[in-house]
């Protein structure tokens, strides 16, 4: 019978159990504890362990089986969302505002009650940013930031974590331009964590997770170019 590990935050940040051991209820939680200190996040990210908790929880560590990933190249981008990406009057930008697109991602949406998203978790992507690590990609009209993503870039993969949206496909307008961005890049994985419609209707899919981890060990240490959107007039740009 599985159980679940529990991490002291005196314990060497890149320890974690095996991935194996996750649980299969709640599907995918592998440990619990710790703290989300810049070496043990990183240290996660590159086994395939992500964090994920409420406020009052203990941080809580997950790698499920099987794992939502878009490989760049099989990214489907509709008509509609190409036209909008031509003349829809957006801006896009990367790095601009982290802090506001993890702010963003953090505040109370209609559809659900609270956020993952706590004050620790969001310093600690914000020290993740700031020393080059953690990378928004925003969606910007008429001088106001109306949507955007945020993740994790090792190597050749990219972690995403969250996105949001104040208007209509603002979030897909980041989704597509972080495509773009990671195709110029040489990025070949962009990490979805959990499978969701949304995310299948653009050409994310779920894979084992022994097969996204074999990804990982293979892409992170490749050494890249920056992450940059490509110049105005390039293959896919509006």
């Amino acid at each position: 019978m599985k159980t679940i590990t529990w991490l002291s935050p005196k314990d060497a940040p890149e320890w974690f159990p095996p991935l194996e051991q996750a649980l299969d209820d709640p599907a995918g939680l592998l440990a619990a504890g710790g703290d989300l200190s810049t070496e043990r996040l990183l240290a996660a990210y590159r086994r395939g362990i992500f964090p994920w908790y409420s406020p009052g929880q203990p941080v809580l560590w997950w790698s499920p089986d099987p794992r939502a990933v878009l490989f760049p190249d099989e990214f489907r981008c509709s008509r509609s969302l190409a036209k909008t990406l031509r003349n829809g009057g957006f801006e896009s930008v990367i790095d601009r505002d982290f802090r506001g697109v993890i702010e963003a991602c953090a505040a109370p949406r209609p559809q659900s009650i609270g956020t993952w998203i706590t004050p620790e978790m969001l310093e600690a992507y914000i020290e993740l940013h700031r020393r080059g690590f953690a990378h928004s990609v925003e969606t910007w009209r008429e001088g106001q930031l109306v949507g955007g993503l945020y993740g994790v870039r090792l190597g050749s993969v990219f972690f995403g974590e969250s996105m949001f949206s104040r208007e209509r496909d603002a979030s897909k307008v980041a989704l597509a331009r972080l495509v773009e961005a990671c195709r110029a890049a040489g990025i070949v994985l962009i990490d979805c964590q959990m499978s969701s419609a949304h995310l299948e209707s653009l050409g994310a899919r779920c894979i084992p997770r022994s097969r996204f981890q074999t990804l990982v060990r293979e892409h992170i240490v490749a050494t890249r170019a920056p992450l940059a959107l490509p110049p105005r007039g390039s293959p896919g740009q509006g």
